[in-house]
Formats: C-alpha cells, sequence, structure tokens
C-alpha cells in the first residue's frame, strides 16, 4: 500500500514537472512570416500611390507606420526559453511543498504507521488477550489488535476465531451492532461454539430489545443442549425469565444453577441472592440489612416528560468508572411520572462476577428509551449522578429529569 502511495506520487509530480517545465520555442518560420507580410502591405501602399490615391507624403507616413507595426523585434528565443524554466521550477517547488502540507495535515501517514504497528504486533496481542501471557491489553492496543484483525479477515478471508475475537473487543468497548454482528458472522462458520454461543446471547442481553432477547434466549437453549449444567447459560436464561416476570421459570433457572455451583463458589451467594428476591417475604418489623452494596434511588419523573414519552421504557443503571462498559447493576421499569423508588445491588447484574461488589467507582444513571432497546440512542433522555464510591452498605441516591 504504502509503496502505490509512493509511486503515484512520483508519477504525478514528474508528469507536473514536464508540463511546467517544457520548453516553449519560437517558431523558425514565424521571423520569415512577419517579413513576407510587410513587403506585401508596402507593395500595395506602392501601387496606391502609383494610381495617384496617395500623395508622397502619406506614402511616407504610412510606410514609416507600417514598418514600425511589423518590423519591431520579436522576444529572444533563449530569454523566453529561461523565463520558461524558471517558472516551471518555482511551480514544480510550490507542488511539492503544497503536496507536503496538505498531507502532514492530513496526517495519513500517522495512520499507516498506525496500521502497520498493529500488522506487527498481531500475534502479540493475540498470546496476551486469548493466552493470557504478559500484561492485559491497554484500550489503545485493543483498537490495534481489532484494526489487525480487520485487516487479516480483508486479506484471508472469513476466520471465525478472529470474527470471535474482534466481537469480544467490540463488546468490551461498548460498540454493540458491531459486536452482534461480528459474532454473527462467527456463527455462520462454526454454529455449535458454546463459548461463541454464549459471547453471542451475552450481546444480545445487553441490546436488549425484545427481538434480541429472544434470539438470546435461542442461543442459550443450543448451548444448553449440549452442556446442560453450563453456569452461564443457566445465568442469563434466568434472567431473561426474570426480566419477562417469568417468576417461576426465573426461580426454577436459579435453583438449578445453585445446584451445580460449589458453596464456596462467589457466585453461589449471588444466585442465594437472586431467589431470595424471587421468594415472597413475610413482612418484619426489623428488616435486617442486606449484604453487600446497595444505592437507593429516589427518581423523580415530571408528568410533562411521561407525557412527552408515551411508551417509553425507564433503564436505571450503575455503571463503573473504570473497565467494561457493561452496567454492573441495571433496572428495566415502564415509565411513569412522578417518584420511584429503585434499588440497584448485586441481585441486578447483568454479567456473573461484573457486579458492583467488583467495582470501587460508579456513576448512577437513568434513561428514558422510546425504542425499548437496551442500545443508547441519541435522541433518548438520559441523566447520570456524580461519581459515587462504591461501600459495603446502603447508599441514597437522587436523580430528577
Amino acid at each position: 500500500m504504502l509503496m502505490n502511495l509512493a509511486i503515484v506520487a512520483a508519477v504525478l509530480l514528474l508528469v507536473s514537472a514536464l508540463m511546467l517545465c517544457w520548453p516553449r520555442k519560437v517558431k523558425a518560420g514565424q521571423q520569415l512570416d512577419r517579413k513576407s507580410l510587410f513587403a506585401e502591405k508596402l507593395a500595395l501602399l506602392g501601387d496606391a500611390r502609383a494610381l495617384g490615391e496617395l500623395s508622397d507624403a502619406d506614402f511616407a507616413v504610412a510606410a514609416a507606420e507600417l514598418k514600425t507595426q511589423f518590423l519591431a523585434p520579436l522576444p529572444d528565443h533563449q530569454q523566453l526559453q529561461g523565463q520558461s524554466v524558471r517558472s516551471g521550477i518555482l511551480a514544480l517547488v510550490l507542488l511539492v511543498v503544497l503536496s507536503a502540507a496538505i498531507y502532514g495535515m492530513t496526517g495519513q501517514y500517522r495512520e499507516l504507521a498506525h496500521w502497520q504497528q498493529a500488522q506487527d504486533n498481531l500475534a502479540g496481542f493475540g498470546e496476551r488477550a486469548l493466552l493470557g501471557k504478559g500484561a492485559p491489553l491497554s484500550d489503545d492496543e485493543l483498537q490495534q489488535f481489532a484494526l489487525a484483525l480487520r485487516t487479516k479477515l480483508a486479506n484471508s478471508g472469513d476466520d471465525a476465531v478472529a470474527w470471535f475475537v474482534l466481537g469480544r473487543i467490540w463488546f468490551s468497548q461498548g460498540q454493540l451492532p458491531e459486536s452482534i454482528e461480528a459474532f454473527e458472522k462467527a456463527l455462520s462458520l462454526t454454529p455449535e461454539r458454546v463459548n461463541l454461543l454464549i459471547s453471542y446471547a451475552q450481546a444480545l442481553l445487553v441490546e436488549g430489545s425484545e427481538e434480541s432477547v429472544k434470539k438470546a434466549a435461542k442461543s442459550l437453549g443450543a448451548v444448553l443442549s449440549k452442556d446442560a449444567a453450563n453456569v452461564d447459560a443457566l445465568s442469563m436464561l434466568a434472567l431473561i425469565a426474570q426480566q419477562r416476570g417469568d417468576v417461576k421459570e426465573a426461580q426454577a433457572a436459579w435453583e438449578v444453577l445453585l445446584a451445580q455451583l460449589p458453596k464456596d463458589d462467589p457466585r453461589y451467594a449471588q444466585v442465594q441472592q437472586q431467589l431470595a428476591a424471587l421468594t415472597p417475604q413475610p413482612a418484619q418489623s426489623d428488616t435486617a440489612a442486606p449484604s453487600g452494596p446497595a444505592f437507593n434511588v429516589t427518581l423523580t419523573i415530571p408528568q410533562a416528560v411521561a407525557d412527552a414519552n408515551p411508551g417509553a421504557t425507564l433503564f436505571v443503571f450503575a455503571r463503573a468508572t473504570a473497565g467494561m462498559p457493561l452496567p454492573v447493576a441495571v433496572q428495566k421499569l415502564p415509565v411513569q411520572a412522578g417518584t420511584m423508588q429503585i434499588r440497584l445491588d448485586n441481585s441486578h447484574s447483568m454479567q456473573s462476577g461484573w457486579n458492583l461488589s467488583a467495582v470501587q467507582a460508579i456513576t448512577v444513571g437513568a434513561r428514558l428509551s422510546r425504542s425499548g432497546s437496551a442500545t443508547p440512542d441519541p435522541t433518548d433522555l438520559q441523566i447520570k449522578s456524580a461519581e459515587l464510591t462504591v461501600k459495603n452498605a446502603e447508599q441514597s441516591v437522587e436523580l430528577s429529569f
């Protein structure tokens, strides 16, 4: 690619130089033609004098004027050629300077260097990201890794592993449509890979539309048909049932999942919390403090805002200030005017292990989605809190649209 650009630039400069510097010669017959024309004109004046149409005095004046017009010396040939060469050189220098300035301002050379660096480090990025060798990839290195993978796919054709890894990178960066498309391309090549089906379902659940949730459930069903005890698939199916309000199905899924986990697994307590949240508890005058961090959100939605967003879906979420963009806790609710009390704790996580207890600082936000999708739309009305430190206790947050 760099070689092609260099060749094109060189050809353009060469053509420009030839066009600008080619000497403009005065034709050899040009001087002779002027003399012949002068002689003809002078002969006509002589005929007029012979016929008595011009006096001798008038003939002399006319002849002198004719001589002034036709016999004035032409510009020197060498002078013209020298001026042409100097003008061509000056134009060529200006062309080179202008091209360099435009190239420098557009920054294409930096992008080419970035691209070349990504290609050189592709193998190393793969070892660090997939095999856990060395330090985790930084955000900039993840972008380079994605660029190198796209180039590999463009040059070598479809590759299921490359599409899968690219989908994981885009998912970690919050690029949901791109990650879903990458997972679908990988599935078209290897439709039965369990980890691919899990990642695809995860991205679809975060996207959150009704159609995406249905696709996620189908993908998780395919996983459980091969591995009935798959913890990730069971937990996501339980979340889908819980989101749909199917308490019995959600309880059954959580119970199956709880039976698969050893009691010393950190997820065991989380599943117990999910089951406890679904099981009706008798009224108590003195409620025990919950374990783990929790945020009690007081959200106010004015009547005018609710009227301007009929049929919208309310998402209330907590998002870590560092790490994955995937919320650590989220609730999906119908929009209603007035003041609402919403609780966010570890039972509202979207991914096992990525919850409030796993992060140090968050922001709490609320978004009104007209489409009902978990993917933010620029037209959605959204608010968020200042940065909050996560503590192993309950905290209160107030938000108002």
